[in-house]
């Protein structure tokens, strides 16, 4: 493994422990290892409950503990203001750099992006519509014809990997969903070391005429630089638990330090392991996002906050979460 993972910052955290503010919450986990789902909670009722602090942090613990958190019941009382105060505070109350907040797009200055529902727009939301992207991306290297085969593998990542302090927590709402299709998935692996990357940023704007939004949720997070390097796997600053990070995935160019045919070799392997091995993947229908919406008529949208965390790295001393929590390996 690089160097990279061996140098952690200055200050490694301790884990934090989840308290009981949130235990009378109903719940379900979609699968032994990842994902809980919440079917009645509402976010609204806990920012408005007189310990709401207290609570967003236990929540965000969850949501590391369990890679992630759906909430079945509609949200539609929570205004786009609380989704960035929530986004931001689960940030905020686990430790994250008291410099960063939320993320900005690269391309927010883009005619291409779309308002949200009531016209507006912001420059910490990002509305992912399944049209507006196709717009948005044109200028993507390698991107297939339309008339061929969707290859649904190149949409694995994780937000904002190709930044140089990429996102703690993100917080996306449907607006609207096709009848059918679109469910979205997660993945959590423990294994495996990556230079990062999103060039389509550049190439977006030089096409446009428009400059690229810097800074971007952390003063680390400027201009064109996009092609940091980052620890494949990286210890959770909140659970203490380390995890497979940036092993595969859209924003990740190679793995470092190997050959041509073993940086193919081992993400191939381990797309292969994310896609076919349902412990390692939670799934979300949403009832009203899986990229398989080109197979169905209608179009996806949806608004997304994203926090912006520390740069990553990897204690040597932290463990994998089956050995934290003392289940077997197989």
């Amino acid at each position: 493994m690089g160097s990279l993972q061996t140098n952690p910052p200055k200050l490694v955290r301790e884990p934090l422990k989840k308290g009981i503010s949130i235990d009378h919450l109903e719940y379900v986990d979609v699968t032994p290892i990842i994902g809980r789902e919440y079917p009645t909670a509402s976010l609204k009722e806990m920012l408005d409950a007189p310990n709401a602090d207290e609570q967003l942090r236990d929540l965000a613990i969850t949501i590391c503990e369990r890679g992630v958190v759906f909430f079945r019941a509609p949200q539609d009382d929570l205004s786009v203001d609380e989704q960035k105060h929530i986004t931001d505070m689960l940030g905020k109350l686990t430790g994250r750099p008291a410099e960063n907040g939320l993320h900005v797009h690269p391309l927010y200055n883009d005619p291409n992006n779309l308002p949200m529902a009531d016209g507006t727009t912001d420059k910490h939301i990002y509305v992912i519509n399944s049209e507006a992207q196709k717009k948005l991306y044109a200028t993507m290297k390698d991107r297939p014809a339309a008339t061929e085969p969707k290859d649904l593998g190149r949409e694995w990542h994780s937000d904002s990997l190709f930044e140089t302090c990429p996102s703690d927590f993100s917080f996306l709402r449907m607006q609207s969903t096709p009848p059918s299709g679109g469910d979205t998935l997660w993945r959590f692996l423990e294994s495996l070391t990556a230079t990062c990357a999103q060039p389509v940023f550049k190439s977006a704007c030089e096409k446009g005429g428009y400059s690229v939004m810097s800074p971007r949720g952390s003063p680390l997070n400027v201009d064109f630089e996009f092609a940091p390097q980052h620890p494949v796997v990286r210890t959770h600053p909140v659970t203490g638990w380390k995890s497979l990070f940036a092993g595969v995935g859209l924003h990740v160019s190679r793995i470092d330090e190997v050959t041509s045919y073993e940086d193919y070799m081992i993400r191939e392997y381990v797309m292969r392991i994310i896609t076919r091995n349902h412990d390692s993947i939670a799934r979300m229908h949403w009832t009203r996002a899986r990229p398989d919406t080109h197979l169905v008529e209608g179009v996806r949208t949806g608004v997304r906050a994203s926090g912006i965390g520390e740069v990553p790295y990897l204690d040597p001393a932290s463990t994998g979460r089956r050995e934290a929590l003392g289940l077997p390996k197989f």
